[in-house]
């Protein structure tokens, strides 16, 4: 019985021996088994990344081809001038999203009664403009709306509340005698007014010179605008009062971040770029903002000037470029609706808090990022005497009763 129970115990030691070397042996097995796993798992890691870094070169490549070709007439310091615009715009645009994004909670206004105060919009029939009209009915002021054809204005104020309170004039941004026009129309009609928004924009297109000799976007875009400032000033100076200031409000945007003003040659005459055109005029819709606000204030006078950025928005501004073209449902997804693009204009016309903090560049509701250029005082002055000088307004006249 010892004999066979020895054996039986000899015997349990050596089959548990054996277990215990088969679960090593699996053990190894299993671990060498993990590692080729993961050693694969890294090679195939590395052969994607590869292939990513491949696929990004060609397309790089090719593209730069293709751009190199379609541009290959002209010089070389034009191409890359050209080229870094186009990714720095693009730099912009993304930084401009994610704002929006960041600060959507911040985006919002609560209209007050206006009682019934002048406002002046310039642009209206369409996107952003017919949403700053539709706020402004609504906090119950009177609006004059300057746009090419009236008619389609006048259409519009029977789908808007306090649609009655909606008036339009032909304003042709692209003339300085239509500006004039314009302007002699609205005081006329209303001596004192309380707010200007300069909201009327083009972007891109190919080049071309206005009946004044201006370069399209920046004459649209700012110099219109500036000339249209200088003579509606004296009725905004009419309807300011103390702690209660008329505003000019520009509609400037974040593209302006790559923009400088080509001072030797601001119609770019020499080399037309539409992107840097569109950023140099958006950048001059802010420092004018600026520097027209420092002067006011120098002056005494009751009236503050603003600049604002109303976000990324789906309006027809888009149409003719490759964005809209290749990625149209991005637009939609990821844009801003044309009546959130209008919340930071109308909080640049209603809020209180902002009475003390004139020249501010506003991007959703809150001051924005501007660049470096944008507030070199000695730029926004020149800026200003080439300005004036284009328009034919004697820099010490500026705002003045002619």
């Amino acid at each position: 019985m010892r004999r066979a129970t020895s054996g039986l115990t000899v015997q349990n030691i050596t089959n548990s021996g054996s277990r215990e070397s088969v679960e090593d042996s699996s053990r190894v097995k299993a671990t060498s088994g993990s590692a080729t796993a993961a050693s694969r798992r890294t090679d195939d890691n590395i052969t994607s990344n590869m292939s990513v870094a491949i696929a990004s070169a060609i397309i790089f490549t090719s593209a730069a081809a293709v751009y190199w070709y379609m541009n290959r007439h002209k010089p070389l310091k034009y191409i890359l001038s050209e080229l870094r615009y186009t990714i720095d715009m693009q730099g912009a645009g993304v930084g401009g999203l994610i704002d929006d994004w960041v600060n959507i909670r911040r985006n919002k206004i609560v209209l007050p009664d206006a009682k019934r105060k002048i406002a002046v919009v310039t642009g209206g029939a369409r996107g952003i403009g017919t949403e700053v009209i539709r706020g402004l009915l609504k906090a119950n002021m009177f609006v004059i709306a300057g746009v090419r054809k009236p008619e389609l204005v006048k259409k519009m104020a029977d789908n808007m509340e306090n649609g009655d309170n909606l008036n339009a004039f032909p304003l042709d941004l692209q003339s300085l005698k239509s500006v004039k026009a314009f302007a002699q129309n609205v005081m006329d009609k209303f001596p004192a007014i309380h707010m200007l928004v300069n909201n009327a924009g083009i972007m891109y297109g190919d080049y071309y010179l206005t009946e004044d000799g201006f370069e399209s976007q920046l004459a649209t875009n700012h110099l219109g605008h500036f000339y249209l400032t200088h003579l509606l000033l004296p009725a905004l100076k009419q309807g300011g009062t103390i702690g209660e200031a008329a505003r000019i409000v520009n509609v400037s945007s974040c593209a302006h971040y790559p923009g400088k003003i080509y001072f030797d040659d601001i119609n770019m005459k020499e080399h037309y770029d539409s992107t840097a055109a569109y950023a140099q005029s958006k950048l001059a819709q802010l420092m004018s903002a600026r520097y027209i606000n420092k002067m006011l204030e120098q002056e005494g006078c009751a009236v503050k000037s603003y600049s604002v950025h109303p976000g990324i928005v789906d309006t027809d501004l888009f149409e003719k470029t490759m964005f809209k073209k290749t990625f149209p449902w991005a637009m939609k997804l990821f844009f801003k609706t044309p009546a959130k693009g209008a919340v930071s204009i109308l909080y640049a016309c209603f809020e209180k808090d902002l009475e003390k903090k004139g020249g501010l560049y506003i991007s959703n509701c809150t001051e924005g990022i501007s660049n470096k250029f944008s507030k070199q005082p000695e730029y926004q002055k020149r800026l200003f005497e080439i300005s004036c000088k284009l328009v034919d307004v004697d820099v010490k006249n500026f705002g003045q009763v002619c």
